[in-house]
């Protein structure tokens, strides 16, 4: 069964058709740059470019990059246009995309529900947090494979700061950080993350996951187990396309 996953995020839109029986991409991903301002319309707009690119004409699962309310409703915008907040994300999105049958679900959760299915979080019981490192910081929560949304722990406070203004990708790009001084930031995040929440594993995804290698063995002090995603920037995309399956049976 192939159903369609649009990842949103704070400098890409990307999606593909997705083979949920492997979990895996069944087309390389097309991938349009995030408008700026990333207002609704705007959005919307590649959304439906990522879609026609493949001439998709059935049920299509987004992610995006905040809390989504009842499924439809966005609550949160700290990576978009605040002109988000309150719109009826699967109204806008379903009518730019021709009425196609349209899921929108928190990126990080969608990530998360993908690890958990095909990936570093298989099989894993007790409680696991995937945190996507990318222009902010998402977050996962899972207890016993259950997933609790919308927990948005990247605006956790760390320094007097949002964590993700010092901890994520953007932060060690803007600020020029070694491997060492941001593996630094994130030990320090990590440490506060796991003194609340007390996870059996945490899973780092976002696309600095492909560099796993980098500053995961520089990550000290966590009595958690921590593993790079093993869809790493594909999950959004995989956990979308699971969604939409899910809503549309």
């Amino acid at each position: 069964m192939q159903i369609f996953g649009v990842d949103i995020g704070g400098s890409g839109i990307k999606g593909a058709p997705v083979d949920l029986d492997r979990g895996d991409l069944t087309e390389e991903r097309h991938k349009v740059l995030t408008p700026h301002p990333a207002t609704p319309d705007a959005v919307a707009d590649g959304v439906k470019e990522v879609v026609g690119h493949f001439g998709w004409t059935g049920p299509v699962g987004i992610t995006f990059p905040g809390v989504v309310a009842d499924g439809a409703t966005i609550r949160t915008a700290a990576n978009v246009d605040k002109a988000w907040i309150d719109t009826d994300a699967r109204a806008l999105l379903g009518d730019r995309l021709g009425g196609l049958p349209v899921t929108v679900l928190n990126d990080a959760d969608a990530a998360g529900v993908a690890e958990m299915q095909f990936g570093a979080g298989r099989d894993r019981r007790g409680t696991v947090l995937l945190l996507t490192f990318g222009t902010g910081i998402g977050s996962a929560l899972f207890v016993d494979g259950e997933l609790v949304p919308n927990t948005e722990l990247g605006h956790l406070e760390l320094g007097g700061h949002d964590a993700e203004k010092r901890a994520s990708t953007k932060a060690k790009e803007d600020n020029e950080l070694t491997w060492e001084h941001w593996a630094r930031r994130v030990t320090k995040y990590l440490a506060h993350v796991e003194m609340l929440f007390s996870p059996e594993l945490f899973i780092i995804g976002g696309g600095v996951s492909r560099k796993a290698d980098r500053f995961l063995p520089l990550i000290e002090g966590i009595k958690a187990e921590i593993v790079p995603a093993q869809l790493q920037n594909n999950a959004g995309i995989v956990g979308a396309a699971m969604r939409a399956a899910k809503t549309a049976s």
